[in-house]
């Protein structure tokens, strides 16, 4: 049985990670480049990065990743305001395993199948922000549709996992949008990681209960003293099949 897979979520804006709330609230919590220690102390899973600024520099986002990509110990993804096959050329040629897309899949309805054929769908991540059951781009503001009918269209473009994330709940501490989170899972056949909501160690294995493949938090890991390893050491106690080391 393939382990479940708890993923800690670092959103980057103007070269800082930044905690989110309801993806218009945000604060510097610290550089990418201390949080990836910390993460790599602790064996995580996987590490995905985010960039959501505003007024994106993919230069520097770029320089970015080459620097944590020196010292990742783990699988890495990135995504956040991409909108070119070349841009995830360079992603992928830059170190990371996996790029999410997200507003570019909307932007540019080609984009996720070019990107599947060229790189493999292993390597490309379908990005969708959830809004009461809307897919929302452009950091929220835009809808496009239904979220579970643009889940379907695109794995059905080659994408091989959805980052599933919530935009009401983001930071809010309230747990998952455990619904949404069911119908996704249930309506495609790739991985789902749910994001969004985290506030306590329950919430985690909610995710998993309602059928996420793995979960995601941003806040609560910065936030909560050694938060991974207590995550990691509750879901194996609660008969979750997660990698735990003792």
């Amino acid at each position: 049985m393939l382990k479940k897979r708890v993923i800690p979520v670092l959103f980057l804006m103007d070269g800082k990670i930044v905690r989110s709330e309801r993806f218009n609230d945000f604060k510097v919590i610290g550089d990418p480049y201390t949080e990836l220690s910390r993460f790599s102390e602790w064996l995580a899973d996987e590490l995905v990065y985010v960039d959501i600024s505003r007024k994106p520099d993919f230069n520097q986002t770029f320089k970015i990743l080459q620097k944590i990509s020196e010292y990742a110990f783990m699988p890495l993804t990135f995504g956040g305001n991409i909108r070119t096959l070349e841009q995830i050329g360079q992603i992928i040629r830059g170190g990371a395993d996996k790029v999410i897309i997200n507003t570019g899949a909307a932007m540019d309805l080609g984009l996720i199948p070019r990107a599947a054929e060229k790189f493999g769908s292993q390597a490309i991540v379908a990005g969708i922000d959830n809004l009461n059951g809307r897919a929302m781009i452009h950091h929220g503001q835009v809808d496009i549709g239904f979220t579970l009918e643009w889940a379907k269209t695109l794995i059905c473009w080659g994408a091989g996992e959805i980052f599933l994330n919530s935009v009401e709940r983001d930071g809010t501490g309230m747990g998952y949008d455990l619904e949404t989170i069911k119908a996704v899972s249930r309506a495609v056949k790739v991985p789902v990681v749910a994001c969004g909501g985290v506030g306590q160690l329950k919430h985690f294995k909610e995710g998993f209960d309602v059928g996420a493949d793995a979960v995601a938090a941003g806040n609560f890991f910065h936030f909560t003293e050694n938060a991974y390893p207590r995550t990691k050491k509750y879901l194996h106690e609660n008969r979750v099949s997660v990698r735990h080391e003792e």
